[in-house]
C-alpha cells in the first residue's frame, strides 16, 4: 500500500485520463465558439474552459470522496432521484446523444469531405456509413476490453500529434484574422462560452468512468479516500492542462479560418475544412482516418459501458440484447445529422448539466452543511426547477410565457438562472435542517449515515 506515484506513474494516469477525454466528438465545439465570437474568442473560452474543462477534474475528485459511482452520489438526494439521473446520464452518454454524435462526426470529417463531390444523396451515403459504423461498434463491444486498450494506447498519441501538427501549421501559417463577434456573443460572452461548454460532455463523462480511474489508481497500490484524492488531484492537473491547451488552439483554429473556408454549419465542418486548407486533401485523409480510429474507440467505451449498467439494473436483459438495443437506438438518432442531433440534445444537456454542477459543489461542502439530507434536497430543486425551465426554452416550449414570468431571476436571460435558484434552495435547506436536527438524516462526505 503507498500513499502517492512516481513522477513516471503520475504522468502516465494524467496522459491516461486526458485518453479518456479525447474523442471525436468533443473537438467539435471550440472551433465553433472560435467562428462565432471572432474578436471575443478569449472571453468567450474562458468561460468554456470552466465547464468544459475546469470541472472535469472536480467531478472525478466528487466521485473519489463519496464512493466512486454516479448513483452513490446523486442518491444523498434519494435513492429514488438517484436512479432517475443515472438513467438519464448513461442514456445521454449512449444512444441519445454521445454514439449519435461521434457517428456524425467521424462522417462530417472522415467521409463527407472526400464525397461532397461524387454524391447527390447525402443521406444514403449516412446511414450507410452509420449502419457498418455502429455494427462495427456492436461487435467490437461484445468483448471490448482488450480492443479498447490496446487501439487507445496507439491511437491516442496519433491523434494528438496530428491535431498538433494541424494546430501548429495553423499557427506558422494562419488562415487569416480573427472577424466581428456575431450572435449570441457580442454580449454575455463569458456566460455563453460558460454553456457551451456543456456541449463537451466531459463532466458527465467522468461521472460514467469515474469508476475506471478510481480501480485504475487502487491497481497502482493507492489505497484510501484521502490518497486516492491526492493523486487524482495531481494526476487531474496534468489531465487539465492538456485539454485547456488543446480546446484554446482548437478555438483558434475556428477563429483564424473564416477568411479562408467561410462560416460553417458545425466544429466538424470547420475542422474539416481547414485541414484540407491548411495540407490539401492529404490532410483531411490523415486526420479523417485518426478521428475514424479515435470514434470507433468512443463509441465501443460508451455503448459496452452504457450496455452494462442497464443490464446491472434489468438483468433480465441479457449484456448483448442491451448492446444490440442501444445500437439500433443510436443508429436511429444518428440519421437525423449531426446538426439536428446537437440542436435535439441541447434541452437534455441544459438540465442535466447544472444539477451535476450542483452535485459536484454539494460533495466538495458536505462537511460545512454537516451532510444534511435537506441540503442537498433544496439545492438540487433550486438548480434543477431553473435548469428545467431553461431545457423548455431551449425546446421552444411556452418560450414567451416562462421568459415573462422569471426574467426576475438574476442570470436567467443567460442560462445561468440556476445558480441563484441553487443558492437558495441551499440556504433553505440549511434552515429546514436546522430547524429539524433530531429528524434530519445526515450523511458523511463518503455518502455513509452518520448519527
Amino acid at each position: 500500500m503507498k500513499s502517492t506515484l512516481s513522477t513516471g506513474q503520475l504522468i502516465a494516469v494524467g496522459l491516461m485520463l486526458f485518453a479518456m477525454f479525447l474523442g471525436a466528438g468533443n473537438i467539435i465545439f471550440a472551433p465553433m465558439v472560435g467562428q462565432l465570437a471572432g474578436t471575443n474568442t478569449w472571453i468567450a473560452m474562458s468561460g468554456f474552459l470552466i465547464t468544459g474543462v475546469g470541472l472535469v477534474l472536480l467531478a472525478i475528485i466528487a466521485l473519489a470522496i463519496s464512493g466512486g459511482t454516479v448513483e452513490n452520489l446523486a442518491a444523498r438526494v434519494h435513492p429514488k432521484f438517484g436512479m432517475i439521473f443515472s438513467i438519464a446520464l448513461f442514456l445521454t452518454l449512449g444512444p441519445i446523444y454521445v454514439i449519435p454524435r461521434t457517428t456524425s462526426v467521424v462522417y462530417e470529417i472522415s467521409v463527407f469531405p472526400v464525397i461532397t463531390d461524387m454524391v447527390q444523396s447525402n443521406n444514403l451515403f449516412l446511414f450507410l456509413f452509420s449502419f457498418l459504423f455502429i455494427l462495427m461498434t456492436v461487435l467490437l463491444s461484445l468483448n471490448p476490453s482488450k480492443f479498447v486498450d490496446r487501439l487507445g494506447k496507439v491511437i491516442t498519441p496519433v491523434f494528438a500529434t496530428l491535431l498538433i501538427i494541424l494546430i501548429v501549421k495553423s499557427f506558422v501559417t494562419p488562415m487569416g484574422s480573427f472577424g466581428e463577434p456575431k450572435e449570441p456573443y457580442i454580449q454575455d460572452t463569458f456566460l455563453k462560452g460558460f454553456v457551451e461548454g456543456y456541449y463537451t460532455m466531459d463532466v458527465l463523462a467522468a461521472f460514467i468512468f469515474g469508476g475506471i480511474f478510481i480501480k485504475s489508481i487502487k491497481n497502482l497500490g493507492v489505497i484510501g479516500k484521502k490518497a486516492t484524492s491526492l493523486v487524482f488531484i495531481k494526476a487531474g492537473v496534468i489531465t487539465v492542462i492538456g485539454l485547456a491547451l488543446l480546446q484554446l488552439s482548437l478555438a483558434w483554429i475556428g477563429a483564424s479560418s473564416i477568411d479562408a473556408i467561410g462560416y460553417a454549419s458545425n466544429g466538424g465542418e470547420v475542422l474539416a475544412n481547414s485541414a484540407i486548407h491548411l495540407f490539401g486533401y492529404v490532410g483531411i485523409f490523415l486526420i479523417g482516418t485518426v478521428v475514424f480510429l479515435t470514434g470507433i474507440t468512443t463509441n465501443i467505451a460508451c455503448l459496452s459501458a452504457v450496455a452494462e449498467y442497464f443490464n446491472r439494473i434489468y438483468p433480465n436483459i441479457s449484456y448483448k440484447k442491451w448492446v444490440v438495443l442501444l445500437a439500433i437506438v443510436s443508429l436511429i438518432i444518428t440519421n437525423f445529422g449531426l446538426d439536428k442531433i446537437l440542436d435535439t440534445a441541447s434541452p437534455i444537456l441544459l438540465l442535466l448539466y447544472p444539477i451535476a454542477i450542483t452535485l459536484i459543489i454539494l460533495s466538495f461542502t458536505n462537511n460545512l452543511f454537516k451532510g444534511y439530507q435537506s441540503v442537498y434536497v433544496g439545492s438540487i430543486i433550486g438548480s434543477g426547477f431553473v435548469a428545467l425551465l431553461d431545457a423548455l426554452k431551449e425546446a421552444n416550449v411556452f418560450v414567451d410565457f416562462i421568459n415573462q414570468t422569471f426574467s426576475f431571476i438574476p442570470l436567467f436571460s443567460v442560462g445561468a438562472g440556476w445558480i441563484i435558484t441553487g443558492l437558495i434552495g441551499t440556504v433553505i435547506g440549511i434552515i429546514v435542517a436546522t430547524l429539524n436536527k433530531s429528524e434530519e438524516r445526515k450523511l458523511d462526505i463518503g455518502g455513509e449515515e452518520v448519527s
